[in-house]
């Protein structure tokens, strides 16, 4: 078999995977390569060599089988038909494409680290001088759906962008008052913080209509403020901060964004730690205890603890207590499968004209819940609409 080196290929190989093709073509071997590579898996030689020429046909571009027509970055190849003359001759060829969302997520995420590179720097902050080492606080925020409109004569309650923000700086105020003073605290936005994904306001994948307050520059800019003031708040009663940005069916690409860029501005402040990892499953310990977070549109939540056993077998087996938080059904649900302690949070966010057309009526809070690092989940205080008026 004939590994000539492509220089057309070079724009779909990682550094690392390019690497290999050179070793590949210089030396002829898949095993010999590795070896000059000091590497002990030929294996990793041929899936660079798979990886790549997969990758590239996807664009369109496969020079052995006629395609030499790759399409733009952020698409991907549907179906390419070419028509031969008698003589085997190439006469005629169509090239069919369609948006790759895959791509383009990651596409995103390159030119939002970018951009957030530019943003403010949050100053450090004076710590407090106390905190019980043994509790963490967490503060779960469900789907937020910050963006969203509501007509109470329609739904029952009034929702728009001034009254999310002024419903998670109230709640935040009285769980952060109410929770005692814990060295260690986390944050979690458990996805959909934002109601829609771009200037067109339809869900990212179903493409349903939403029903929508303002504009989406607006949107980000409030999300950001809002998501800032937890954390500061946070900061003035806990010495040390993880923050969680969950992917949500809602806010696919925005989640991305509002990490990164939390993750920019908190880049000065030591005592902040925000968890950049575009996974749709996140996992944080403290002392014997380990809790998954999923926002629960991908996954049934009697698969969960299988999932968190494979993803963290290390931490699955030395911990005691183990808890998956989840939202997206905008309802408190719990239920244990097998050591496990599954959970769906509420949200402060009313309902939308869809939802109380179908009938939903769920109750609206936010909690902060308190684990302790020999006995789990100690205890939590609950904050309603009702207690902030």
């Amino acid at each position: 078999m004939s590994y000539a080196l492509d220089p057309e290929l070079r724009q779909y190989a990682t550094a690392l995977q390019w690497k290999r093709m050179e070793a590949l073509a210089e030396y002829g071997s898949r095993r010999k390569a590795a070896e000059a590579l000091g590497e002990h898996n030929h294996a990793n030689i041929s899936r660079a060599w798979r990886d790549i020429h997969r990758k590239a046909a996807k664009r369109g571009y496969a020079p052995a089988h006629g395609w030499d027509r790759p399409v733009p970055d952020g698409h991907k190849v549907r179906g390419v038909s070419t028509y031969y003359d008698k003589d085997g001759e190439v006469r005629g060829q169509w090239v069919k494409s369609a948006e790759d969302k895959e791509r383009q997520a990651e596409m995103l995420a390159e030119w939002v680290s970018a951009f957030a590179s530019e943003l403010p720097k949050e100053e450090p902050r004076q710590m407090p001088e106390h905190g019980s080492k043994a509790l963490m606080a967490c503060y779960p925020v469900g789907d937020h759906h910050l963006g969203m409109l509501s007509w109470d004569e329609e739904t029952g309650a009034n929702y728009d962008m001034k009254i999310g923000e002024r419903l998670l700086m109230g709640a935040t105020n009285h769980l952060v008052g109410m929770a005692p003073a814990c060295e260690k605290a986390t944050i979690v936005f458990l996805g959909d913080f934002m109601h829609y994904d771009s200037f067109e306001t339809v869900t990212p994948t179903s493409r349903n209509t939403l029903d929508a307050d303002s504009r989406y520059p607006k949107m980000v800019r409030a999300a950001i403020r809002s998501m800032r003031y937890l954390i500061r708040r946070a900061l003035s009663r806990h010495q040390n901060v993880r923050v969680v940005v969950e992917i949500g069916n809602h806010d696919l690409s925005s989640s991305i964004f509002l990490m990164e860029c939390l993750h920019n501005v908190y880049e000065f402040e030591p005592r902040v730690t925000v968890d950049t990892s575009p996974a749709h499953y996140h996992y944080f310990t403290h002392g014997k205890t380990l809790v998954g977070i999923h926002h629960g549109h991908g996954t049934k939540m009697k698969d969960l603890p299988l999932i968190m056993a494979h993803d963290k077998p290390e931490e699955w087996g030395a911990a005691r207590y183990r808890y998956w938080w989840t939202g997206h059904v905008h309802h408190d649900q719990t239920k244990d499968y097998h050591g496990t302690k599954v959970e769906s949070f509420r949200t402060l966010a009313g309902n939308d004209a869809w939802a109380a057309q179908k009938g939903y009526r769920q109750m609206q809070d936010m909690k902060c819940v308190l684990l302790h690092d020999e006995y789990g989940e100690v205890s939590r205080h609950t904050v309603n609409p009702e207690m902030l008026k």
